[in-house]
């Protein structure tokens, strides 16, 4: 009888015991004792059906066991890969922060304020005076130039790239000048006022003199969706800016105050920092922006010119070099996965809501 044939067709007719008995055997891989097979051959024939299950389960585990190995080996070389480049990002944010080269013979140092103005940003006060500071220590550099290119930002970063500016300033070793490239506006004029000399293109968006805080109320939207807002504090005005409640009339002169009182700051610096090179015109600190034609007419600006114009008409051979210190891109990535995390989380952010910022 061959291998492939049906019990139930071509097999001859068996007892309900012979039949539950090679059921079993068939279950528990066992061969099946042929017609007129003698006991010893049964027994190889069973030894010959454990040995080779044996030599299956260890096919099996020698498989798994490979697989295993492989993936483990895939894991750790995703992990030294991830150390790897840890260290060396670390190591180039160190060597690269320390890797401004002073120029040799004279030049113009520069020191870019690029973007919103911002503690966790690359134009935060730390990184942007650390830059002013090392160009004015450079003894080749003719000039400090702040190559300004920002809508502003938070009041205490360009309050305090103000102070540092006008300190060194009334020091009268060497002119610190001001160039807008695009826009230089709010907060980023904020910090031209203290240099010396404000250089603009014609086009350049200059000035927006002015304090914003901007938010939503959503409190008749909680309302309309039976949304129950349960807050609690110490202290009668502690949520006073919460977008979910109502603003009092107190609570919105209080606040009109302290806007009122961060514009005067601004006004009184910009006029320190200017003097009597500015025109008297009520608009000046309205928060309007003007171009640079129009901002040369009110005194906002001292010239028209560009940062190879000045460097022309500061030196024969044209020479810059940039004292910005170079970001750590691990520090940046950290700072960004940070903000993401406190993000998703619901955390609340540092960032100062009154804003010397052009508004969107």
């Amino acid at each position: 009888m061959s291998e492939n044939s049906d019990d139930w067709t071509e097999g001859p007719e068996l007892s309900a015991e012979e039949a539950q008995r090679r059921r079993q055997a068939r279950r528990q891989g066992e061969p099946e004792r042929a017609e007129g097979e003698d006991a010893e051959t049964l027994r190889e024939r069973r030894r010959l059906a454990e040995q080779a299950m044996l030599d299956r389960w260890i096919d099996g585990v020698l498989v798994e066991q490979r697989r295993t190995r492989r993936w483990k080996l895939f894991f750790r070389f995703v992990f030294a890969f991830l150390i790897l480049a840890s260290l060396t990002l670390t190591f180039y944010g160190l060597f690269a922060a320390q890797g401004t080269m002073e120029a040799e013979g004279p030049h113009l140092g520069v020191v870019k304020v690029e973007g919103v103005i911002d503690r966790e940003s690359p134009a935060s006060a730390s990184r942007v005076i650390e830059g002013i500071e090392r160009a004015w220590e450079a003894p080749g550099a003719k000039a400090v130039v702040l190559h300004i290119d920002s809508p502003g930002g938070s009041p205490v970063q360009s309050q305090r790239i103000y102070d540092a500016v006008m300190r060194l300033r009334e020091s009268g070793d060497k002119p610190i000048i001001a160039v807008v490239e695009d826009i230089g506006a709010s907060g980023a004029y904020y910090i031209a006022a203290a240099a010396d000399e404000i250089v603009a293109a014609p086009a350049s968006l200059v000035g927006s003199i002015g304090v914003i805080h901007a938010g939503f109320g959503f409190e008749q939207a909680i309302q309309r969706l039976g949304i129950e807002r349960r807050v609690f504090t110490a202290g009668e005005n502690k949520d006073f800016l919460d977008p979910f409640a109502d603003v009092e009339p107190a609570q919105r002169r209080f606040w009109q105050d302290v806007l009122a009182t961060t514009h005067q700051q601004f006004i009184d610096d910009v006029k320190a920092g200017r003097g009597d090179r500015l025109a008297d015109d009520e608009r000046l600190f309205s928060g309007l922006i003007w171009s640079g034609e129009q901002a040369l007419e009110l005194g906002l600006v001292d010239r028209l010119d560009s940062l190879d114009g000045v460097a022309r008409r500061h030196l024969e051979d044209v020479r810059l070099q940039n004292y910005t210190p170079r970001l750590d891109p691990f520090e940046r990535l950290s700072r960004r996965f940070g903000r993401v995390v406190a993000s998703v989380l619901g955390l609340s952010s540092a960032e100062t809501p009154v804003r010397y910022q052009l508004a969107p």
